[in-house]
């Protein structure tokens, strides 16, 4: 039996915190081919979503997958998340939160990376990461090489930084 990802746990405390503080929990999340989501509000293959009791209508966290209905343009739609597609949560109103490792799914916005997604999904995951940061390390050759490569693959992304 596989062992249950610690992340829906994860998602699920983060949300009840925000709630508890009176706070709006928001997640940002990479669309791909299993997320159901209107696409007209994805920007860059990503969508953050308020999943605050007053946005969403039968919210269920569940440890694969989070469902909701929600309204986007006056009308009602059925969302479906699977949770490794979800990149952050956090409060609208502070920023706090925690932000994940953004799955392969972020690999579709590369043409070359598309097709190998569907059907391969730890490996190029784990392949491209490692590719770039080296080039920025050689690159930067400063004292936190760790924290400059994760910034522009996840802080271009991140919804932390786009939406305030």
């Amino acid at each position: 039996m596989q062992e249950v990802s610690t992340k829906p746990y994860l998602l699920r405390a983060i949300y009840e915190w925000c709630t508890d503080n009176g706070y709006t929990p928001h997640i940002a999340v990479v669309v791909d081919s299993r997320t159901r989501v209107p696409m007209q509000f994805v920007k860059n293959g990503e969508i953050v979503l308020n999943i605050s009791f007053e946005a969403t209508s039968g919210l269920k966290m569940e440890n694969d997958s989070i469902h909701f209905s929600a309204r986007f343009g006056g009308v009602s739609r059925d969302i479906m998340i699977p949770v490794e597609n979800v990149i952050a949560i956090y409060a609208r109103e502070n920023g706090q939160g925690m932000a994940f490792e953004a799955p392969v799914a972020a690999g579709e916005d590369n043409a070359q990376d598309a097709p190998v997604s569907d059907s391969v999904a730890p490996a190029p995951a784990l392949s491209s990461v490692p590719v770039s940061e080296p080039e920025k390390k050689s690159a930067d050759t400063g004292s936190k090489d760790d924290d400059d490569p994760e910034p522009p693959k996840k802080g271009g992304r991140p919804v932390l930084t786009r939406i305030k």
